[in-house]
């Protein structure tokens, strides 16, 4: 579902000016190939590196900008002012640039050459100087972009501008794309809801409503040949409990999730949609609630939501775009039940069904039990732990004047029981700094309990996504202290409030 991202493109830019004579514009254009190819073939890189010629004049420069707007596999630029670029000349073109930036301060030189520095080097070399005049225009501006400053071949400047090419990769992706909502959102849940008009105005995709008689359709077109292909590979891929095998007494029910499976993919496909949500509430025309078609969905690319949470949907969509090229999985949570043992407090995070195979630490296993709520048969679906490691959790909640977006750093935790009487996919997590400070700062900034889980993206990604965006963005880490969260809180509000 991601081949078509390995054709998008960030574009190398380069400012100078005819000051300095042809000769040394030679020499600017020189390095800033080599340094355009150097991060092009870097394996950490997830996309391609385009050298563009230097820019010394108005016209030049708004004209590229032009040319990256309309660009379809331009996701962003990056900057760099090799010499000193007079800020003006770039005023029109960032007046009208809608795509992304970073803007890189760095030189070619690594080192200073103490024993033969003189002028004419000085005048070549001068980045130090030429972007901070590059900075001040964009500051002045109000231009949101990445500064990212140091040596262009240290690893930790390669990796900084990897995680901005992700953010502008989900930013991209983001442009006009289309969300299904099977149904609608679970009764009197406040948090799922939204302004689904600001959202589309504030992001560029649109959200839409589709009863579940047409998906039902779709479900009903599909041949018994597509079922038995799709329930050989459920076979060769998952644990498949005894009941839903090849004689097993459940396998009608396996080959009901199958049918379900092909008929969403096909709808969603003929849509042309990059992620849905369902509801239990609303299963007209299914047999069971879709949630082994969710899982696996999940795993090719598609964003979902739960109870018709549109926006974790899209967040999700994102974060696996980030993700693109990173190891580690990405998939729909919820905050389910908490351990409060002193000194060792932990959430169980999971969901009735619906969660991301991506995120198994082994391979899976396909049960069938009965769900409880939804007045349905017994849904398939797979189950498994989360290995240990690293992760996040981010949500997306509509402030009525504006988009927040919370992030809490997780440090996920191998279950030290067995959990032999819940069959759903879960994960265990301590979050930071620790569970109490952790949940009390999630719910004072009004995170909801539906959320991105992912072993792969960095709290760094989703701070660039916000600053592209331009959507107001909380972390809570190791760092995070309740009074300085409420003080954050109440300046955002006013910031705001006075921005409006």
């Amino acid at each position: 579902m991601f081949s078509h991202l390995k054709n998008k493109e960030v574009w190398f830019i380069t400012g100078s000016q005819h000051l300095y004579g042809e000769k040394t514009l030679q020499e600017v254009a020189q390095h800033s190939q080599i340094i355009a190819k150097s991060l092009d073939d870097h394996e950490k890189i997830p996309v391609k590196v385009i050298f563009k010629p230097i820019l010394t004049t108005p016209d030049a420069i708004y004209n590229l900008c032009v040319e990256a707007n309309g660009a379809e596999n331009c996701i962003g630029l990056i900057t760099w002012m090799h010499t000193f670029s007079p800020a003006r000349m770039w005023i029109g073109g960032l007046t009208i640039l809608n795509k992304p930036f970073a803007h890189l301060d760095t030189q070619f030189n690594r080192d200073i050459p103490w024993s033969e520095i003189d002028m004419d080097f000085m005048n070549t070399n001068q980045s130090a100087h030429g972007d901070r005049e590059f900075g001040f225009i964009c500051t002045r501006m109000k231009k949101a972009r990445k500064v990212i400053v140091g040596f262009w071949q240290d690893e930790d400047v390669i990796e900084r501008l990897a995680v901005w090419c992700g953010a502008a990769l989900a930013w991209n992706d983001m442009q006009g794309a289309k969300f299904a909502r099977f149904g609608d959102n679970m009764r009197e849940v406040a948090v799922t809801e939204g302004d689904k008009v600001e959202a589309q105005i504030k992001f560029g995709y649109a959200v839409n409503g589709y009863a579940l008689g047409e998906l039902a359709k779709y479900v009903d077109d599909v041949s018994a040949s597509q079922i038995e292909a799709l329930v050989t590979e459920y076979d060769e891929t998952y644990l498949v409990a005894p009941e839903l095998s090849k004689n097993g007494s459940k396998r009608a029910a396996l080959k009901d999730a199958a049918k379900l499976e092909i008929g969403m993919k096909k709808f969603l496909e003929a849509g042309k949609f990059k992620g849905f949500t369902t509801n239990f509430e609303n299963l007209y025309g299914l047999s069971q609630l879709p949630g082994l078609a969710s899982q696996r969905l999940m795993a090719a690319g598609y964003g979902f939501g739960a109870e018709g949470d549109w926006k974790t949907a899209v967040l999700v969509r994102a974060m696996k775009v980030m993700a693109y090229g990173l190891v580690g999985g990405t998939s729909f949570m919820e905050d389910y039940t908490y351990h409060f043992e002193e000194g060792n407090m932990q959430v169980l995070g999971s969901h009735m069904l619906e969660v991301c195979p991506s995120i198994a630490d082994q391979k899976p296993s396909l049960e069938i039990h009965p769900l409880s709520i939804g007045g349905k048969d017994d849904p398939a679906r797979l189950v498994f732990n989360v290995a240990a490691g690293r992760g996040l959790n981010a949500t997306m909640i509509d402030m009525g004047n504006r988009f927040r977006l919370v992030v809490n750093e997780l440090d996920v935790v191998a279950p030290e029981f067995n959990l032999p009487n819940l069959p759903v996919a879960r994960a265990l997590w301590v979050p930071q700094p620790d569970l109490k400070v952790g949940a009390q700062a999630w719910i004072l900034a009004g995170g909801a309990h539906h959320s991105g889980f992912s072993q792969a993206v960095t709290k760094e990604h989703l701070e660039d996504f916000s600053e592209i965006a331009g959507i107001e963005y909380v972390v809570i880490d190791n760092e995070t202290k309740i009074s300085d969260l409420k003080k954050e809180l109440r300046w955002n509000e006013l910031s705001y409030q006075f921005s409006k």
